[in-house]
């Protein structure tokens, strides 16, 4: 068995320094860097791609809302033209990077309320999957389990990566729980771990409301932003390679 181990890094801007991007670099399989519009710049992202390029690590776009304040976490009013260019022309800008640094782009993972958007709304869905697409048929896209943007993605041809998270709780629809409520995260370490071998494993996640529901456990994301992040991105690495899990990109 093996799975895909992915984190939200390039997070840092100006003089602004968020994440310990250089130690969990290591210690993952995929990075998803962000591209200038919630987070990240364009020195942030040249030196985020020179690391993951260090570690072996794929790359993958991180595009995001305009909504640096909020760090692409506020739901804006926007349209699937607008979803269109931005994811376009985020995109276009790592890739350039990468290129410079003689690696390349494999993956793209929208953030944050944009992901979320695309998570329900197909118009958004179908507007991030088509821009993907015309950039680079090859490129992989990541989206929520069973969500509109996999069904997005596979519509349009795309190779496509449904993705489970290890701190966020879910909802019996299968969505996550919106980050406005208390229990959107899951804070204790034990607790997290279980859910991502049950995901892993059974296929299976218990919602808020007390139900289980299916899951596709293709690739699973850490967040490097949080207070914890490198204590549970090492303790997430060592108990999946206990489990004879390997940790290696999707393909």
């Amino acid at each position: 068995m093996h799975i895909d181990l992915n984190c939200d890094l390039g997070e840092s801007f100006g003089r602004f320094k968020i994440g310990v991007d250089e130690e969990i670099i290591p210690l993952v399989s995929s990075v998803n860097i962000a591209c200038g519009f919630h987070a990240g710049d364009p020195s942030t992202m040249r030196k985020t791609v020179q690391l993951a390029k260090k570690h072996g690590v794929a790359i993958g776009a991180h595009p995001g809302l305009p909504d640096l304040q909020g760090f692409g976490r506020r739901v804006m009013e926007v349209s699937e033209k607008e979803v269109y260019e931005m994811v376009l022309y985020q995109i276009g800008a790592l890739a350039g990077i990468a290129r410079a640094e003689g690696t390349v782009v494999r993956h793209v993972k929208p953030h944050g309320a944009l992901y979320n958007m695309a998570a329900q709304h197909q118009g958004i869905a179908d507007a991030i999957a088509k821009a993907v697409y015309r950039f680079d048929s090859s490129l992989m896209l990541f989206g929520l389990s069973g969500s509109e943007l996999v069904h997005s993605g596979k519509r349009v041809g795309l190779t496509v990566v449904q993705e489970v998270f290890s701190d966020r709780t879910y909802q019996a629809n299968g969505e996550l729980t919106p980050r406005s409520l208390a229990n959107s995260l899951i804070k204790d370490e034990k607790t997290a771990l279980t859910q991502v071998l049950r995901m892993v494993k059974e296929g299976m996640v218990r919602s808020q409301q007390g139900s289980d529901i299916h899951v596709q456990a293709d690739t699973i994301c850490i967040h490097g932003d949080g207070a914890n992040a490198l204590t549970f991105a090492h303790t997430l690495h060592q108990k999946l390679q206990q489990e004879g899990i390997t940790i290696a990109p999707p393909h």
